[in-house]
């Protein structure tokens, strides 16, 4: 599958107001850089994912749409470093994941991706601090105590959760608070690339406005790759990217707006 912008460019521009968010139109650094990036699950399948070129920007929100089985988790599978490309590369903050070693790119990843699961992936038996703290345990570079500290309680406040929740098991937590929890976690270490997938498939109108509205706050300037199949998600984004799939050999590229396109049959 290829993904395109809405301008028909691979190179992404800041020029749209959403929510909250100003128009901008400044070059920014590159957060991913994608180059000829191929993915098959096995040797004798096609590519499901087969993407020439695409860059975000750091500090944008991207909204990226597909049907389910579109290859949209292989993706994101990908950019975090969980599977390694059958073709091509990835660079995420001008670091190709190509040049890295398996555990440079888990050190890599715990301290500057973020990720935020559709089912939370809390760790059940484990209190809301310990679920939390665990993404500190495997970044390379770790704040004092005291740092540490205080960026848990700031979440906590930001996220709206109670202190009492701290001393909580994970399983114990209301689907909302699970949700915020896991949204703590992903962000406790600073991360500059944040990516979160179908966080709002269970929610009704009203609480996916209300998540939305505490997400974008929380993430502030990191760079954001939201996943999900609901095209209704995508004004709260500054740009929004498709991924199509037709069938195990044939993908299209569809620009949003514009015609759709087959792309040549794989031999």
């Amino acid at each position: 599958m290829n993904i395109i912008n809405k301008n028909n460019s691979t190179q992404p521009q800041r020029n749209v107001v959403v929510e909250g968010r100003s128009a901008v139109t400044e070059e920014r650094n590159t957060a991913i850089e994608v180059s000829n990036l191929q993915f098959s699950y096995t040797k004798k399948n096609a590519p499901v994912i087969d993407i020439k070129a695409w860059q975000v920007s750091q500090g944008e929100h991207v909204f990226l749409s597909g049907p389910s089985g579109s290859g949209k988790s292989t993706l994101l599978n990908l950019l975090c470093g969980t599977l390694t490309p059958t073709r091509g590369d990835i660079a995420l903050l001008e670091q190709p994941f190509s040049s890295l070693s398996n555990r440079q790119r888990d050190k890599f990843r715990a301290r500057h991706i973020g990720v935020v699961f559709q089912q939370f992936n809390l760790i059940p038996y484990l209190s809301v601090a310990q679920n939390i703290r665990a993404a500190v345990y495997f970044a390379s570079t770790k704040p004092s105590k005291k740092t540490e500290d205080a960026k848990l309680r700031h979440l906590m406040d930001k996220l709206q959760l109670p202190s009492h929740v701290l001393h909580a098991k994970a399983d114990a937590l209301s689907i909302g608070q699970q949700q915020r929890v896991a949204i703590a976690r992903a962000l406790i270490n600073d991360p500059q690339l944040l990516i979160v997938d179908e966080p709002t498939s269970a929610l009704d109108t009203d609480a996916r406005d209300s998540f939305m509205s505490l997400l974008k706050d929380v993430a502030g300037e990191s760079t954001m790759i939201f996943v999900s199949h609901d095209k209704a998600m995508e004004n709260y984004f500054d740009r929004h990217c498709s991924i199509s799939e037709l069938s195990p050999s044939t993908n299209h590229i569809k620009a949003l707006g514009g015609e759709t396109k087959k792309a040549q049959e794989r031999a």
